[in-house]
């Protein structure tokens, strides 16, 4: 068991921040976005960030491997296709769709900082840490698909 064992899902991390961008616009000024540009907006953001994550999850279940990010040991097979094609990190680029399209919910320019502290707070404390360890795992097979496979996009 290591270190990483012990993180906090990503979920729980992206409330945090959804409650922050929450509290944030309602004590500041915020911008007056037209309703029907709003709506499609939040649209497009909301169902890119589920269904990329919902894509993430099945190629993940279809490989057989763990959805669970807190245990990267526990990983079976080094998953690239799909949106993993991609992505190395596609479900957390839903995460941050959908923190993009509560930004724009709530009219705020300083909710729109959400989403950039969310991808920051991932990458040091979750992303980097889950790829030492599926490095070490998969060797030269992950070395391969880092190069041909953005971090976020």
């Amino acid at each position: 068991m290591s270190f990483l064992d012990h993180r906090i899902p990503p979920p729980v991390p992206m409330l945090g921040v959804a409650l922050v961008m929450w509290l944030t616009a309602s004590n500041t000024p915020g911008f007056d976005v037209p309703g029907l540009v709003r709506v499609v907006a939040v649209a497009f953001f909301g169902a890119a960030g589920i269904g990329i994550n919902v894509a993430g999850f099945r190629a993940i279940r279809r490989a057989g491997s763990t959805i669970d990010p807190t245990r990267p040991s526990a990983a079976s097979v080094l998953v690239t296709g799909g949106p993993f094609q991609y992505s190395r990190n596609p479900m957390y680029v839903g995460f941050a769709s959908l923190l993009l399209a509560w930004a724009v919910w709530l009219q705020s320019p300083w909710a729109l900082a959400g989403p950039a502290i969310f991808a920051l707070y991932l990458t040091r404390w979750q992303i980097q840490p889950e790829e030492r360890a599926l490095r070490a795992k998969f060797g030269a097979a992950f070395a391969a698909y880092e190069a041909r496979a953005r971090r976020w996009l």
